[in-house]
């Protein structure tokens, strides 16, 4: 048995007949993101060994969440919606989430590396990969430059004159 019949149907609004474009994030968040990151950076460098090793796996653990969710789905994400979101004007505008979700690729492959070499007995290559992914982090958080989304950016820009 079915329900009634409309007798007339409903007109689409004007926003639903349009292409549904790339949702955008908040600017601050992912630049919140690198300061909480480039804190845990710092700690790594001052850990003993075995300690900065432990640390420098777990911030590879986060960037592969922001790889993997976006930089507006990682743990630095949700505290930034969480507690500093609601306490901040709206955003003058958006940007494309692309971008930094590239960068947090950037920074698993780093860190990453550092976590797997540090694993494999090469010591060295923990400090090395935290200096390298704090530069960015420190970068990001306090002058607003992604070396990450840079990245994403001129491979779209070689990627379209190849074509």
């Amino acid at each position: 048995m079915s329900g009634p019949t409309p007798t007339s149907s409903p007109t689409p609004s004007p926003a639903a007949s349009r292409p549904a474009a790339v949702p955008g994030i908040d600017p601050r968040g992912p630049r919140v993101g690198a300061a909480i990151t480039a804190v845990l950076l710092v700690v790594v460098l001052l850990l003993p060994p075995g300690g900065a090793l432990a640390l420098l796996a777990v911030v590879a653990a986060l960037f592969a969440v922001g790889a993997a969710r976006g930089a507006q789905g990682s743990v630095q994400g949700l505290l930034f919606r969480a507690l500093v979101r609601p306490r901040l004007a709206p955003p003058a505008e958006l940007e494309d989430p692309r971008p930094p979700r590239f960068a947090q690729l950037v920074g698993l492959v780093i860190t990453g590396a550092g976590v797997l070499l540090g694993l494999a007995g090469l010591g060295a290559a923990v400090p090395v990969a935290a200096g390298l992914a704090l530069v960015a982090a420190f970068l990001n958080a306090a002058f607003g430059l992604c070396l990450g989304c840079e990245m994403y950016l001129l491979g779209v820009r070689l990627r379209s004159r190849a074509s």
